[in-house]
């Protein structure tokens, strides 16, 4: 019997606690609730009592002092903005946008600035826009598919020939037939040069003739040959000395944004140097960091060393195609091997 009093006693102060606490004023029952646990999503901690968060586009000039309320809050000043409902001591400042971009609307105190690419440049969505790229021209044997946009390349394709056109064998004749005879016999000719050590009649072009002079009589190759992994690129030697390495900067305008920094930091920049040229153009940074380079390795800066980094990068094809443009332009020429 004494056991059954005892648990029916029990049961009855459960009771008049759980309805004494239900009756309890709004208030005290909040308090009792935060004393124990975090505040809610829209409000802030401020010692013992919980804030409500501010407004987007304001900020807490001052917290509240009692449990439940909005303490003072305080418009953001022009040139910064908050988003979302908020606790923060003071607004955030509103982004600026790069010099190879433009502001697509403004900020304001609850939007951040927001900016696109100007026009014949774009920057994928998806990726870091650290840059924007410049937009691809489509070449005379191609035709645009999709057009630029601030966010996507241009999409070209090859111009497809009518299969059975009688333009076809015109231009296979005209064309095609005489660039085969023009490119063997001029490898005939630079062969029986090279035996003979022939250096060209007086009446060669000034560009060909100083080719001729600093590179004792070796040529430029006029077709890309793709090396395997294991072959070495071979030594090019300047026409023009300085002048020649300097014409060929804007070629490593090309250079994937995801490596430039890797590129410069292997040729001794500090990321500091680097981050210092962020403020121009993505190709004027180029030309800026090369011509530093320049100046700083003197006689010792030379396209072979620039193109030994891209391959030690993994970008062996990127610097065979450099390769393969200042050969073609007549700035560079290769250096010779003796024949077996």
């Amino acid at each position: 019997m004494e056991v059954c009093r005892f648990m029916v006693s029990v049961g009855c102060l459960a009771f008049l606690v759980t309805l004494t606490a239900a009756n309890l004023p709004p208030g005290l029952r909040v308090r009792r609730r935060r004393h124990f646990g975090a505040c809610g999503e829209q409000e802030y901690p401020n010692g013992n009592i919980c804030c409500l968060n501010c407004k987007a586009g304001t900020f807490v000039k001052s917290s509240c002092t009692a449990a439940g309320q909005r303490g003072t809050c305080e418009e953001c000043d022009y040139g910064t903005f908050t988003e979302h409902d908020n606790h923060l001591q003071k607004c955030v400042d509103c982004a600026k946008c790069g010099p190879d971009q433009e502001v697509a609307e403004q900020c304001t105190n609850t939007q951040n600035t927001k900016c696109r690419c100007k026009a014949g440049r774009f920057c994928n969505p998806e990726e870091a826009c650290e840059v924007c790229r410049k937009c691809l021209t489509c070449k005379s044997d191609e035709e645009i598919v999709r057009n630029c946009t601030f966010t996507s390349n241009t999409v070209c394709k090859k111009i497809p020939l009518k299969p059975g056109s009688s333009l076809d064998a015109v231009f296979f004749v005209l064309c095609v037939i005489p660039v085969v005879l023009f490119l063997v016999a001029g490898g005939i000719f630079l062969k029986y040069k090279k035996k003979c050590g022939c250096r060209g009649s007086s009446q060669a072009s000034p560009t060909v003739a100083k080719s001729e002079e600093n590179c004792g009589g070796r040529g430029s190759s006029a077709a890309l040959i793709l090396l395997s992994e294991e072959e070495q690129l071979p030594t090019l030697i300047p026409v023009n000395g300085e002048q020649s390495l300097r014409s060929c900067f804007e070629l490593f305008e090309e250079l994937d944004v995801d490596f430039h920094k890797k590129f410069f930091r292997r040729l001794d920049f500090s990321d500091n140097a680097i981050k210092s040229k962020d403020n121009l153009l993505y190709e004027d940074k180029i030309h800026e960091l090369l011509n530093s380079w320049v100046e700083r390795e003197g006689k010792k800066a030379n396209l072979n060393e620039l193109l030994k980094v891209l391959v030690e990068l993994n970008q062996k094809r990127t610097a065979e195609k450099i390769m393969k443009k200042v050969l073609d332009n007549g700035q560079y020429c290769t250096e010779s091997k003796d024949e077996v």
